[in-house]
């Protein structure tokens, strides 16, 4: 720890050694104004701490405790107890900073809509982010935004990748904020959708969707049954290091509408659907006469892609996660860790970025709350004639 930068030497408030620049506090309080507005300046730029009070340095901290450091945090306004007295606050900016060391991944999760343990977008958002910052937080730093479209502000300032779970249609949380979109892309930042996120409307809303990861679930389309997706081989490309085969039942969407040719889109996990998948009668999610031609020739479906932008940056899609248990299976958690890595510009790794297998205790952590369940009518007796 450094206080702010001087001549050094003894600490002539109390005649003791000081840190090498430390300075008399009766010298810096002059800078203070008592009865009167001050201007706070804090600069945090990893462990490295600057305070400045109307335009001096009052102290310089570098906190080199690797243990308990931590890089993220709240922001607090302090008052300290004592005689009656009135502070107030006004003018409050706040400005992120680009990391230097680590890429940042916004989490962006809906809000609750369907029976529990199933599209758990904050417990899933959460459970992801916590296994990145824990296992893999030299090279990057996610945090998680609930319930819907981040309001504050500043949220994607300093991001390298923002990443979507949640429903889709106009309860899709980029639905109102295509112009963000937009902007993203331009700054190439990576964008990643999960499941129910792939999917807004034909139109406007998904052609946005196609421009920033590639494809997009397109109604009376594409479809949505549940069954077992077997994975057997993977591509050589990033995202797929460390994937071993596996299996396992999900929602699993196919039949997507990709960008033209699928040019600079790359498949991921691939799947034959079995012809049960096409048992629904046609509708707006569940069949067409085109898709069932499709099944009956055993043609293999995309079910997770990454996609190099033409702007430069990255994006990715990856329609399983209905169910949260999922992410117990570590070949399906690692290929949705590797893609949010991957968009971010992170280095992935021979083994892929690798974390332990989810406690039960760990899955069943910020669940939604259970929706109460409307009472039925209760039907009147009918009367004797």
């Amino acid at each position: 720890r450094s206080p702010a930068r001087g001549e050094g030497g003894a600490c002539q408030r109390h005649g003791q050694p000081s840190f090498p620049g430390h300075r008399d506090p009766a010298e810096l309080g002059k800078h203070v104004q008592k009865a009167d507005w001050n201007e706070y300046h804090i600069i945090a730029r990893g462990h490295h701490i600057v305070q400045k009070i109307n335009g001096h340095t009052m102290s310089e901290v570098t906190d080199m405790d690797t243990d308990q450091r931590r890089r993220s945090g709240l922001l607090g306004f302090q008052l300290h107890v004592g005689e009656p007295m009135k502070v107030s606050f006004r003018n409050i900016r706040l400005k992120r900073l680009p990391l230097d060391d680590v890429k940042k991944v916004v989490f962006v999760a809906g809000k609750p809509s369907h029976a529990p343990r199933d599209h758990e977008h904050n417990a899933g958002c959460l459970l992801l982010a916590g296994q990145l910052n824990e296992h893999h937080g030299d090279k990057i730093l996610a945090t998680v935004y609930q319930n819907g479209w981040p309001s504050d502000p500043t949220a994607f300032q300093n991001a390298d990748s923002m990443v979507m779970f949640a429903d889709g249609g106009q309860r899709h949380p980029a639905f109102f904020h295509l112009k963000k979109l937009a902007d993203f892309r331009e700054r190439q930042i990576g964008i990643g959708a999960i499941h129910y996120a792939v999917e807004m409307l034909p139109g406007e809303s998904n052609d946005a969707m196609i421009a920033s990861i590639g494809g997009a679930f397109e109604i009376d389309y594409s479809v949505n049954p549940h069954w077992v997706a077997e994975y057997k081989e993977f591509p050589d490309h990033p995202v797929s290091r460390g994937l071993a085969p596996f299996a396992i039942r999900d929602e699993w969407y196919f039949n997507m509408r990709f960008v033209e040719g699928m040019k600079n889109v790359t498949p991921i996990l691939s799947a034959v659907p079995p012809k049960d998948t096409m048992s629904r009668p046609d509708g707006h999610h569940s069949g067409n006469p085109e898709v069932r031609k499709m099944v009956e020739a055993g043609d293999e479906q995309h079910l997770c892609w990454v996609y190099d932008r033409p702007d430069g940056g990255r994006g990715f899609g990856f329609t399983g996660a209905h169910s949260h248990d999922n992410w117990a299976e570590d070949s399906f958690r690692k290929t949705v860790l590797n893609a949010v890595g991957w968009i971010s510009g992170v280095e992935i790794p021979a083994e892929g970025l690798t974390t332990p297998t989810p406690t039960k205790e760990q899955l069943d952590a910020n669940l939604d709350p259970k929706q109460p369940r409307k009472p039925k009518p209760v039907k009147k007796p009918k009367k004797d004639a």
